[in-house]
């Protein structure tokens, strides 16, 4: 089956889950694969060690070049970004985001400078595929360590694939498809070396960084997906002991 075939697969498929609504709120660590999951987050922490941790404090943070890599890899996001809220019956981040990568392809020189959201007052709405699955009422799933990816689900690690397949990025040629995903990956890179403080102390800081990255992903992507903020009352606690939730 071609890209656009199965593009089309799934969009007819949303429009027939669409009145199903969104899926229960998932609660407590559902992680039958935990050994195997594991053993991916020793192979993760491996590679980020090799690649990306420094061992220079000073060195946390962004130049100019990262910041751009990371300002270009966001722009290329966008299509992809428009057509799920689109499938998830939300217009308005379609409409908003849509005008947001045309301003930073032209006026921001292909996504190098963002006046969409300096000079225009139009910021990113960040969502994905896993979101749509959820939008649609398809239900977490269990909790998976994706290799060199990281902390997923099967919901998310499902809508990562189909993201691929309906971006609308993959119309283009394949050498420009390669310059595209290089450009995203670099601005990957970047963002982790703009988060690497907080990314170094979850997972060389902590007593069981693989326990410590799955609390903090499920927490953080439930209320994401739920568009609530993270309260003292509702939270989990990253410093608890996860076999106590």
């Amino acid at each position: 089956m071609s890209r656009g075939a199965a593009a089309s697969v799934i969009c007819a498929l949303g429009l027939a889950l669409a009145g199903c609504g969104p899926a229960p709120r998932a609660s407590g660590i559902n992680d039958p694969y935990e050994a195997s999951n594991r053993q991916t987050h020793d192979f993760n922490k491996s590679v980020d060690s090799a690649l990306f941790r420094s061992s220079e404090p000073s060195s946390n943070g962004q130049g100019p070049v990262g910041h751009a890599l990371e300002n270009v890899g966001s722009n290329l996001s966008l299509p992809g970004k428009v057509l799920n809220s689109l499938l998830q019956g939300r217009p308005e981040p379609a409409i908003k985001n849509t005008f947001r990568f045309f301003i930073n392809s032209t006026l921001g020189l292909g996504g190098l400078f963002d006046p969409a959201g300096t000079s225009f007052s139009l910021p990113e709405t960040d969502t994905d595929f896993g979101e749509t699955l959820h939008v649609w009422g398809v239900p977490e799933g269990s909790y998976l360590e994706l290799p060199f990816v990281g902390p997923s689900t099967e919901r998310d690690a499902l809508g990562m694939v189909v993201d691929i397949v309906i971006n609308p990025l993959g119309a283009l040629d394949p050498d420009e498809r390669a310059a595209a995903f290089a450009l995203r990956m670099g601005g990957k890179i970047a963002k982790r070396q703009r988060y690497s403080t907080t990314v170094d102390s979850i997972l060389y800081g902590s007593a069981d960084s693989y326990a410590q990255s799955r609390l903090l992903y499920l927490q953080n992507r439930r209320f994401e997906l739920n568009g609530e903020e993270t309260t003292n009352a509702n939270a989990y606690d990253p410093y608890d002991d996860p076999a106590l939730q």
